[in-house]
């Protein structure tokens, strides 16, 4: 058997060369030279090899390939997944999509963007704004975070609940199938009812189910003003007040309202970052309001922050008055990076509750983490519009029974309220364990199904979600 295994590498290795040129293909030294993720570049990547492929037939090529000898594959994008989604053995190989990172058209008139998987977030954002027209997807890192990989786990961010997650923004896809097989509908029709919509199983199903190589995304009008506030509050009923306030009166401009709770802001900034308000109120809010009237909407949201103080629903604000300002408000709330830095270890999370019960609950879990020996910091922030929040928990210990005891924590008031213990990030491998915490048995045995369908050798993204 031994020998067979050896065999079959020294054959894939020697297929993968007639598939790809010299410099898409990485071995040995090549392969310790990179990683499996940007939080954790001095740890070394394991992987027989890393194919860098061009072109969707290359990947389908090197597919077939894989399949033929039972290999497994690790797909990469922008190494920016906080799931263990990226993370990879000695035996298995890695695809890489870097070097598919073409942003093929933008019809302005459709209002649509064409690009392949591995185009960087932020760069076809900057694509879209050039031709005044907007891609929402706005997250801490979209700076390096791939398309492919955000269509993959069906990214969220920071303005989820105007415009919706990735799911909504994809009109059409193209994926290769852990077989080879090429399924390409790159459509730009908003509505399109002819039969089963397929580009939805694709679409969170974080590469088990296929490779995402191209995708067409829906744009929107960019907007001609972007106003923010940032207030203090010091009850969560407040908090949920003043959204429903602006909600109401901000004629479908707001976009962005994004909570931290007072040990996050003092923690984002006690020396690195500006700090807009005193440290000494329960919760702050940031408000990003969307318009066509930059002067107007500037004064409307000002008008509704002022009417807040006078309602005692927040009690203190600041308007960003320049961009600069804007982008110093918005850095306390996307830089979580420094949050992860307070400790030795750290864990994430990404959990959705009813936004009437996050107050109650969040607060609940700190006073339980509080207890929990090994725990250091404790960080909770996140989307409380569309009710997804974060947690970035530091600890001195990296044991298993201690990340189990957070684990246990943070998932266990979830099915009480139907939540669930991913909003964004996916399952990955970290949180497979406890999907039964927000999914049914009947529920995973039909992802089971489905893996088993199309992957019946599971060669891809083995071990994620499911099996």
């Amino acid at each position: 058997m031994l020998l067979n295994n050896m065999m079959n590498g020294k054959d894939l290795i020697e297929g993968l060369k007639s598939i790809l040129k010299k410099n898409q293909l990485l071995l040995k030294g090549d392969v310790l030279s990179r990683f499996s993720h940007i939080w954790k570049t001095d740890q070394k990547l394991q992987a027989i090899a890393v194919a860098l492929p061009k072109t969707t037939k290359e990947v389908s090529e090197i597919v077939k390939l894989c399949n033929k000898h039972n290999q497994q594959i690790i797909v990469h994008g922008g190494l920016t997944n906080l799931v263990g989604g990226t993370e990879t053995k000695k035996n298995q190989l890695v695809i890489s999509l870097e070097k598919m990172n073409s942003i093929e058209e933008i019809d302005s008139k459709s209002k649509t963007i064409t690009v392949q998987a591995g185009a960087i977030v932020e760069n076809i954002i900057n694509a879209a704004e050039e031709k005044n027209l907007l891609l929402p997807l706005n997250f801490g890192a979209k700076g390096s975070a791939q398309i492919g990989g955000a269509v993959s786990v069906n990214a969220g961010g920071l303005r989820v609940f105007r415009f919706g997650m990735t799911r909504q923004m994809v009109l059409g896809i193209e994926v290769v199938l852990p077989d080879g097989t090429i399924i390409s509908s790159l459509k730009k029709i908003i509505k399109d009812n002819s039969g089963y919509d397929l580009k939805q199983l694709f679409i969170g199903s974080e590469g088990t189910l296929g490779i995402v190589t191209r995708v067409v995304l829906r744009l929107q009008e960019a907007p001609k003003s972007r106003s923010s506030a940032f207030v203090a509050l010091n009850s969560y009923d407040d908090v949920v007040n003043l959204l429903k306030y602006l909600e109401s009166n901000l004629s479908g401009s707001l976009s962005g309202f994004e909570l931290i709770w007072n040990r996050t802001y003092k923690a984002m900034t006690e020396s690195e970052l500006i700090k807009p308000l005193g440290d000494n109120y329960n919760y702050y809010v940031f408000i990003e309001s969307m318009g066509s009237e930059p002067k107007a909407d500037y004064q409307l949201l000002e008008y509704h922050i002022e009417e807040s103080l006078k309602k005692d629903i927040i009690e203190d604000g600041v308007m960003a008055k320049t961009s600069k300002e804007l982008q110093q408000i918005w850095q306390i709330r996307e830089d979580v990076a420094i949050l992860a830095s307070k400790a030795r270890y750290d864990q994430h999370f990404d959990i959705s509750l009813p936004v009437s019960k996050i107050g109650d609950v969040i607060n609940s879990i700190i006073k339980k983490l509080e207890k929990v020996k090994h725990v250091k910091t404790i960080f909770p922030f996140g989307h409380v519009a569309d009710g997804n929040i974060h947690f970035i928990i530091g600890r001195d210990d990296d044991s298993d029974l201690v990340i189990d005891q957070i684990n246990s924590i943070v998932y266990s008031p979830l099915k009480k309220f139907n939540g669930s213990l991913s909003a964004e990030h996916g399952i990955g491998i970290h949180k497979k364990g406890y999907l039964e915490t927000t999914r049914s048995k009947e529920e995973i045995k039909l992802m089971e199904k489905l893996k088993t369908m199309f992957d019946p050798k599971n060669i891809l993204n083995p071990g994620r979600i499911v099996f």
